[in-house]
């Protein structure tokens, strides 16, 4: 196998930031959260990081070698993660679902609600798959629990991909039900309104649906809802700005 991270899909090169002066490596978002007076009403819900580290040991107790991670949104362009290969990969059993409402800060605040996907069953999920070597998985996944399991919202948790080198097991966040950030009743119209309006410390919710956008560009996927929720809610903030 090439040595080369993107000989499989040589148009990512330079569309993946690196992950070494990403964002996500050099802020802990507990302790972004926790410096923010903004988001005090939410800090009780911060998992501590003993609580990360024994789920990160509990979820990879079983496995052994490389890891590969599934990325679905914002860790296509954003792992944060040191990796030695990319592939386009499809989660079978799995749906992106725009049905994460951010009001903690992050893309949306409680006056300005914002919007991402999570991952939930379904019937197809298109993203990619990062590979983590084994000798550095440790350190790794310990960058990725603080970013994606900071509080209640995700289930991590081993699925089955398939990409061009065969069937591939991938870690992924699966979305959580029970917990408050996910909002699987949202209306379509609401989807339109976080998307276009929501923003936070992390940058904006259009700007997150357009980089999926991006990526799948480059890997030539077509996602429909992902077209149309871009399209409408840039329509959506078009018609705000002439009406202000």
């Amino acid at each position: 196998m090439s040595d080369d991270p993107y000989s499989e899909h040589p148009g990512l090169r330079g569309k993946i930031i690196d992950p070494m002066t990403s964002y996500f490596r050099q802020n802990d978002l507990r302790d972004v959260m926790l410096a923010n007076p903004q988001t005090a009403p939410f800090w009780h819900l911060l998992h501590s990081p003993q609580t990360r580290r024994a789920s990160r040991d509990e979820t990879l107790a079983d496995h052994c070698g490389d890891l590969w991670v599934f990325a679905y949104g914002s860790l296509m362009w954003n792992p944060a993660l040191r990796y030695d290969k990319v592939l386009r990969a499809h989660a079978p059993d799995h749906a992106r679902a725009f049905i994460l409402r951010d009001i903690y800060g992050g893309r949306g605040t409680e006056e300005t609600p914002g919007l991402m996907a999570a991952l939930d069953t379904g019937n197809g999920c298109d993203g990619l798959v990062f590979r983590v070597p084994e000798a550095i998985i440790d350190e790794e996944t310990d960058i990725l629990w603080a970013r994606e399991f900071v509080g209640p919202g995700y289930c991590p948790q081993l699925i089955e991909t398939e990409t061009s080198i065969g069937p591939v097991q991938a870690l992924a966040f699966l979305a959580d039900h029970n917990s408050p950030i996910m909002a699987p009743d949202i209306t379509r119209q609401e989807q339109v309104e976080c998307i276009a309006t929501g923003v936070g410390f992390m940058g904006s919710s259009l700007e997150y649906i357009a980089g999926i956008k991006e990526q799948f560009d480059v890997l030539d996927i077509c996602d429909p809802m992902v077209d149309s929720l871009l399209h409408d809610a840039l329509a959506y903030r078009d018609t705000l700005a002439a009406a202000s």
